[in-house]
């Protein structure tokens, strides 16, 4: 079996490499650094499997030819590469955004193109796209990465539906929820903080695991994650609710304490942090951090959270104020709710008020 998986320099497609390896098959590894795929192929190597290396970026579409002729036939495409960029959607830079969906989304358009024509010829394939819980539902300050998502979904389905006609062709997506990969150390950051997954985190070697099981039984949509199926339940069934708590969750578990200077992170350049995950890529190792401030009025994109944030951002200041305690969160939420929800939802009381008994409502029918 030949399995290429493009995007396999660290993360979910690096797991995925060693797991394919150990699983016997001959592997095409493809990224846009040879470095960073060399560790990742001599791992694969020492268990066993044929392993030929391809340097390929998939916003380039000839660029991923030399990668499905590598062995004469491809039976598996993998395809994990992505980048990302933190930030207010009007912080984030134009060529930034832009550069973000043309290498999620183009990318997966260019990968899809290649490995179907090759299907075809040879009448089966299967096609895995590494999608994400964030095809699904919106988290702020990922606007880039967010609209790439939803719209790889919809590429898959429509994907899945023109080639129907071909009963050994699948086109699948597994899509986890937060995986403690680099890619939020890595991705470009306007928004004054590191990202961070946040929990439940996952780690790539489940997803990969996830992955072989679907080459080897596709399915159409795989999810990895206990929480995918509550969080997507949320934002579809109660809107209110999902927007007033996405917010603070996100400022409080999708981005650390630990502030960076904005850059543009791997968006354009590859940076090698293959093997390694966000809790392990340190800051100090990133050519990032900085306590400079950006150039006056060039990609100064920090978010300031709080009660000063007005202030700090008028005076030009890159300082960054953290958010308000957890208590102050669950008070402005509570509050927040019961003229958000009202009837809709099961009310909050106010803590003083928890031990009065609670007025009798009948249950909104199902």
């Amino acid at each position: 079996m030949v399995v290429v998986i493009t995007g396999a320099s660290s993360g979910v497609g690096r797991a995925a490499a060693i797991a394919f390896a150990r699983a016997g098959a001959r592997l095409v590894l493809a990224a846009r650094s040879a470095s960073s795929l060399e560790p990742v192929a001599e791992t694969c190597r020492g268990l066993g499997a044929e392993v030929r290396v391809v340097v390929a970026d998939v916003t380039d579409p000839a660029a991923l030819d030399p990668v499905a002729d590598a062995f004469g036939r491809v039976d598996v495409w993998v395809h994990t590469a992505a980048v990302m960029a933190y930030g207010r959607f009007e912080d984030v830079p134009a060529d930034v955004f832009n550069q973000v969906v043309e290498t999620d989304l183009i990318g997966a358009a260019n990968v899809a193109r290649v490995a179907l024509r090759r299907f075809r010829a040879q009448g089966r394939g299967v096609l895995i796209y590494g999608g994400s819980l964030l095809g699904t539902v919106v988290t702020p300050y990922t606007s880039s990465y967010v609209t790439s998502k939803w719209g790889l979904r919809a590429l898959v389905r429509a994907l899945r539906l023109e080639t129907r006609d071909a009963p050994d062709i699948h086109v699948c997506l597994v899509a986890p929820g937060s995986v403690d990969t680099p890619i939020y150390r890595t991705a470009a950051n306007f928004a004054g903080r590191y990202g961070q997954p946040p929990p439940p985190i996952d780690s790539p070697e489940k997803v990969a695991a996830a992955i072989v099981r679907c080459a080897r039984r596709p399915r159409g949509v795989v999810t990895v994650g206990l929480a995918n199926r509550i969080i997507q339940f949320g934002f579809v069934a109660t809107p209110p609710l999902y927007d007033l708590l996405v917010g603070p969750l996100m400022r409080r578990g999708g981005l650390s304490t630990e502030t960076v200077a904005p850059h543009e992170g791997n968006v354009f350049r590859p940076y090698s942090q293959a093997g390694q995950t966000a809790r392990t890529a340190s800051a100090s190792a990133s050519p990032w951090r900085s306590p400079a401030p950006a150039a006056a009025g060039r990609r100064d994109g920090s978010m300031k959270f709080g009660p000063n944030a007005s202030s700090a951002a008028s005076s030009g200041s890159t300082s960054r104020v953290l958010p308000a305690p957890v208590d102050a969160i669950s008070a402005r939420i509570r509050s927040r709710l019961n003229a958000a929800i009202g009837a809709i939802t099961t009310r909050w009381s106010a803590p003083a008020a928890r031990s009065a008994p609670a007025p009798s409502r009948t249950p909104p029918s199902m």
